[in-house]
């Protein structure tokens, strides 16, 4: 292969994983607050194989009259404190006061929850999921997330920058290889006219 052919080809998975961070950037940062939802990393393997460990879920706010059978749902365990399950629903009943309540189940779990879920602990219905990208987001919390993802974001910019310069002074620099040799006389034709 010649250098060019494998520049290009540098080039090209370059741009490629460009587009895949930017894709992955967009799915975890900019859907999720377009459609008004809400991250959660999940910890455990009660939804395996639909979900495994360490997926970002992203779940859209739904009315609780809206929800059915078959939905995914993230909900409080216990109402108005933070620790959430992400689970299906596979039933729904009425309370005793003859509220309506859902039950739930983790897809790898035998049985369903011993608790219904009520209309306050409903965090949203699943979005969507991406395997282990949850990890990140357990990583990157807090206070490191207000100064890493504007880094990061500046340095994919600065990258997309450079490819693009890159690109660009090669294309010239490859006309100009071109033009040279159009305009060169050839050698042979100097020694017959001699």
């Amino acid at each position: 292969m010649t250098r060019s052919v494998i520049a290009s080809l540098g080039r090209g998975l370059a741009w490629g994983a460009f587009g895949l961070v930017a894709l992955i950037a967009a799915l975890v940062l900019v859907v999720p607050v377009a459609a008004g939802g809400e991250r959660y990393t999940i910890l455990g393997g009660s939804m395996d194989p639909a979900i495994p460990l360490g997926s970002l879920v992203v779940v859209q706010p739904r009315e609780f009259d809206e929800v059915r059978v078959g939905d995914v749902v993230t909900f409080q365990l216990e109402s108005g404190k933070s620790p959430v399950a992400t689970h299906r629903v596979v039933g729904e009943g009425r309370a005793g006061d003859g509220e309506r309540v859902l039950v739930t189940q983790g897809d790898a779990n035998d049985a369903a929850d011993l608790e219904p879920v009520r209309a306050p602990q409903l965090r949203g219905v699943l979005l969507y999921s991406i395997p282990l990208l949850g990890w990140m987001n357990v990583l990157i919390s807090g206070e490191l997330r207000a100064w890493v993802l504007p880094l990061a974001s500046g340095a994919l910019l600065v990258y997309a920058i450079w490819m693009f310069v890159s690109a660009w002074r090669d294309r010239i620099r490859r006309q100009g290889e071109v033009r040279t040799r159009l305009e060169a006389p050839e050698q042979g034709a100097d020694a017959r006219l001699g």
